[in-house]
């Protein structure tokens, strides 16, 4: 039912959606997952054209990938280093019937942004800094992994075509080159739009 209302447009509540999930997961989502207002939004200035491939650049449960895939006609790509959240995903998947989306169990350095049209990047590796929300102990914060992957991120959209779409979600910017300019903001500046322009 969730689904087939995102696909008609049709608002769907977080606190609804949010449902999906086994309860650990769900109490960590105002902190960690992103809110469907806001995927939609980033999902729509992604999916250029039906076919984009998007990548999710730390997926989590796997909630900014679902709501795109269902409201827009684009693929989602979704990486994930925790088994765990990469499993509910993909079972969250299967059970709906959402066959544009794909979850992967992996390190961020491992994946190569080439495979990619666009990116999603709700700060995901500010878990290695702010320790206040943990969303499990299988991942130990180091700050040191912040600046490693934000690096790489860096370095991976620098590579990327011209036009290379980006949509951030309180992101401190670390991992954007200057190769990107920005193109718009919404919610108060915490989503912002990006386009590689040299």
């Amino acid at each position: 039912m969730i689904f087939e209302q995102l696909k008609l447009n049709i608002d769907v509540k977080d606190s609804t959606f949010n449902e999906l999930y086994p309860n650990h997961i769900k109490e960590l989502a105002n902190h960690h997952w992103t809110p469907i207002a806001v995927a939609r939004m980033a999902a729509e200035y992604l999916a250029e054209k039906p076919g984009t491939k998007i990548l999710d650049i730390g997926a989590g449960a796997g909630k900014f990938c679902l709501v795109g895939a269902a409201s827009t006609r684009a693929v989602f790509f979704g990486v994930e280093q925790r088994a765990s959240l990469t499993k509910i995903s993909q079972k969250i998947a299967g059970r709906h019937k959402i066959t544009n989306v794909e979850f992967i169990h992996s390190n961020i350095k491992e994946i190569s942004f080439s495979d990619y049209d666009a990116f999603y990047f709700f700060n995901s590796f500010y878990e290695n800094i702010d320790t206040s929300c943990l969303i499990d102990d299988t991942v130990l914060p180091d700050r040191d992994l912040y600046y490693d992957y934000s690096d790489y991120v860096k370095e991976q959209l620098d590579k990327t075509p011209i036009g290379t779409r980006l949509a951030t979600y309180w992101s401190k910017w670390d991992e954007i080159p200057s190769s990107f300019d920005l193109t718009g903001t919404a919610y108060n500046g915490l989503l912002n739009f990006w386009k590689k322009i040299s």
